[in-house]
């Protein structure tokens, strides 16, 4: 299996490096191997989206492996996309400002600043093996910030941003690791089956030290 990059034990690889190596087929058996009941919006996608998104370019995904019973294992993935995202004003403020206000353009019509963006489009755990605690959740976010930054040090831009369920511990979370809260998105029809509330909270960080 060729690594796109090696972590720590880990080893991270490009979901479309692996169709081109093993094929279709023999990569869904791969993806059927992940398993999030915390999210079945993430185990849907990676099950069902993941690879005709790639083919489209609409994102790209990551999966993550590390090695368990002497075999490679999957134990999480991340998804990245690029997109633009308005932020109010009166979020950039300060420190946050000062970081990242010159990478966005200031509309004074909607005072809002509108930046091009990469977006953590979807990330999860394998929970089939939480409980040997092969991966964390710190490590696997700063894992998709590491690969944002490698881009973004090629491409410019120093924003990354991400959606979660309006839920305390997954914010909670998010903000431990550097993000801040600016904004609310209302889901799509096809998101509420998968995901509770009306909407999802938009956070953002600096991608300097991720």
């Amino acid at each position: 299996m060729s690594a796109e990059s090696t972590i720590k034990g880990y080893l991270i690889v490009h979901l479309e490096h692996i169709l081109d190596e093993i094929g279709e087929d023999e990569t869904i058996k791969i993806l059927l191997g992940f398993s999030c009941p915390l999210n079945s919006d993430v185990e849907k996608f990676l099950h069902h989206k993941a690879i005709e998104f790639a083919k489209q370019s609409l994102s790209q995904t990551f999966l993550v492996f590390t090695s368990y019973k002497d075999e490679p294992t999957l134990v999480g993935y991340f998804t990245l996309a690029n997109k633009t995202i308005l932020v109010d004003k009166a979020v950039l403020r300060g420190n946050v400002k000062r970081k990242i206000g010159r990478f966005g353009t200031y509309n004074p019509v909607i005072k809002k600043y509108v930046f091009s963006a990469p977006l953590i489009a979807q990330i999860g755990k394998n929970y089939k093996y939480n409980e040997q605690n092969l991966i964390s959740g710190d490590e696997l976010l700063k894992m998709a910030c590491d690969k944002i930054a490698e881009a973004q040090f090629v491409l410019g831009g120093k924003v990354v941003y991400l959606e979660c369920e309006d839920n305390e511990k997954l914010k909670n979370f998010y903000s431990s690791n550097g993000f801040v809260e600016f904004g609310k998105r209302k889901l799509d029809r096809d998101e509420k089956d998968d995901l509770s509330g009306e909407y999802l909270v938009q956070m953002l960080k600096y991608t300097k030290k991720c």
